[in-house]
């Protein structure tokens, strides 16, 4: 039924509980999967004289936990019996960088976590589960802890 199933993981608990449920589609369909861990390319401005420098160690942190993710979530899927390959993407807004993701691997499902903020927290921060829902046209699946 799903060829290709993207998992946007961010490290979370919650992130990981869509792994969970992600490894037992693939295993049931056969399915390929997608770890994708978006880095903000470098979210600060006007830093000064150390901007690049401020830069390079950003990125270089960054990059660093999103292999711990990547690594954690790939762990998680061998226990389950599906391999998984994963992918550090670059992108300002998330949620842009998730939908260039799906276009680009041909993913014909998305399995997400979703933090479930509300009122200030939410208005402040987003939802990018939410945006997923509105610009994308496959199937997504919402696990919520």
């Amino acid at each position: 039924m799903f060829k290709h199933i993207l998992v946007p993981i961010d490290g979370s608990k919650t992130s990981m509980l869509a792994v969970s449920k992600a490894a037992g589609l693939a295993k049931t369909f056969g399915s390929k999967v997608t770890l994708l861990y978006v880095i903000d390319p470098y979210p600060f401005t006007g830093v000064g004289a150390d901007f690049g420098y401020g830069q390079e160690q950003y990125l270089t942190a960054a990059t660093a936990e999103a292999n711990i993710a990547i690594d954690a979530a790939k762990k998680a899927m061998a226990e389950a019996g599906v391999q998984a390959e994963g992918v550090i993407a670059e992108g300002h807004v998330v949620h842009d960088a998730i939908v260039d993701a799906v276009k680009n691997i041909s993913a014909d499902l998305i399995v997400m976590g979703s933090h479930g903020r509300r009122g200030l927290e939410k208005l402040m921060l987003g939802s990018v589960t939410q945006r997923i829902l509105s610009l994308v046209h496959i199937p997504v699946l919402v696990v919520r802890d």
